[in-house]
């Protein structure tokens, strides 16, 4: 930019806009569905004036949490995703691998991959269970918000005849919220179109 050019309010304020929606993008994205948030709070209180800390004179100690480490696998072909983090570990199936088009109807290549996900949730002791649909922005969004819900269901249905009656489940349809990817192409509605299941890790 040249010296003492000056750029147009508008302009800035445009820029301002598509920031402010990139990041709220971003936010939602990381946050993901009410329950599945990690939780960062440090274990033990630490003295912000403790002088062993032999902080530089002036400067002041951050509030203390706990780096959420994430181990993230996936295929070569993207259809399955796991994700372990302090807390959790949620398996991601894109819905292309369990159902037909448009269908909640489980195929028969699904029922292998559910079974891996129940004897993980065995192996953690997992005793509850979330199951979440998703879908991506194609069609009205009612009829998103149908078919991710019965998705859910569907694949709870099989885990809970792997599990037995003693693992409670959350089951819920989310539709097109919660992207993981661009719905502005195929290959990220793919990935959109997807059904997560996720429990507590055990206790180390």
């Amino acid at each position: 930019m040249s010296p003492g050019r000056t750029v147009p309010r508008a302009a800035v304020a445009a820029a301002c806009a598509v920031l402010a929606a990139a990041l709220l993008t971003q936010s939602a994205r990381a946050d993901g569905p009410p329950g599945t948030r990690e939780d960062s709070t440090a274990p033990v209180r630490i003295d912000p004036h403790d002088p062993d800390l032999r902080m530089v004179q002036g400067a002041t100690l951050a509030p203390a949490k706990v780096l959420n480490i994430k181990s993230i696998v996936e295929s070569d072909d993207g259809s399955e995703r796991r994700q372990d983090t302090n807390d959790n570990v949620t398996f991601s199936l894109q819905a292309e691998v369990l159902f037909g088009k448009d269908s909640a109807k489980l195929s028969p290549d699904a029922l292998s991959r559910i079974d891996t996900i129940a004897s993980e949730a065995k192996k953690q002791n997992a005793t509850r269970l979330r199951v979440f649909g998703f879908t991506d922005n194609l069609g009205s969004a009612a009829h998103g918000l149908t078919l991710s819900k019965q998705r859910a269901d569907a694949v709870q249905q099989e885990l809970a005849g792997e599990l037995g009656s003693s693992v409670t489940f959350d089951i819920r349809g989310y539709g097109e919220q919660y992207p993981i990817a661009d719905n502005a192409t195929e290959a990220g509605r793919k990935k959109n179109r997807r059904v997560e299941v996720s429990f507590p890790r055990a206790g180390e």
